[in-house]
């Protein structure tokens, strides 16, 4: 576990003490009733963050709206078993990745843009001939956390095939087991274990030039 939290999560759970005076119990328990002003409530203060969320994962707007938008009218019919385990941002937050998945798998059954010319290539000899691994330090997540870095991260991250990206926001940004991001992208562990290695290495191929630009970073 990284020192410092998903930023992803982190953001819904910032929201969740902007979510009306009352406490959680009585929200969810207002919830429960079906009163719609307690919806309301919830939409506005987890919104934003989710949508968040959705366009990392989605990289079109309206996708990304249309994912929370499900992903609320989900949380609304199923409200009543939700047990409480956790708590309600936690929740919606997975419902929202889960959509957001739902909705990467149906675009997989198109042709998928290679990753192969972002991966680093070897000599007969085993020396790495092409794409230089760039020296630095700290994970996507990390680098995601640095104001000085974010934007080139987040460009570089969505410049990803749709199946690396998934799998990197699942394992470094949002935090989830191999075991968790295997069932809900539905492969193996060790289809998820090869997937993640592929992704950061061409994300570091992606940041290799602007790393070499700024080396103080």
């Amino acid at each position: 576990m990284n020192v410092q939290k998903s930023r992803s999560m982190a953001e819904v759970r910032s929201a969740s003490s902007q979510w009306g005076t009352d406490s959680e119990a009585s929200q969810l328990s207002a919830l429960r009733r079906g009163d719609e002003k307690a919806f309301e409530g919830m939409v506005r203060s987890f919104g934003p963050r989710l949508l968040s969320v959705a366009r990392r994962f989605l990289r079109d707007e309206e996708d990304a709206r249309d994912a929370v938008q499900e992903g609320f009218l989900s949380a609304y019919r199923s409200i009543g078993t939700f047990q409480g385990g956790s708590q309600i941002s936690t929740w919606l937050h997975r419902i929202v990745v889960n959509t957001c998945l739902m909705r990467l798998r149906s675009r997989q059954r198109k042709p998928e843009e290679s990753i192969e010319e972002l991966l680093p290539r070897f000599a007969e000899d085993g020396h790495q001939v092409a794409h230089p691994t760039p020296e630095w330090e700290g994970s996507a997540e990390e680098l995601l956390a640095r104001r000085e870095t974010r934007e080139m991260v987040r460009e570089a991250i969505d410049r990803l095939p749709d199946s690396y990206r998934a799998v990197l926001l699942l394992r470094d940004i949002e935090e989830l087991s191999t075991e968790e991001a295997a069932r809900l992208v539905g492969i193996t562990e060790n289809a998820v274990k090869i997937r993640l290695h592929r992704a950061r290495q061409a994300l570091r191929t992606l940041l290799e030039p602007q790393f070499r630009r700024a080396p103080a970073w």
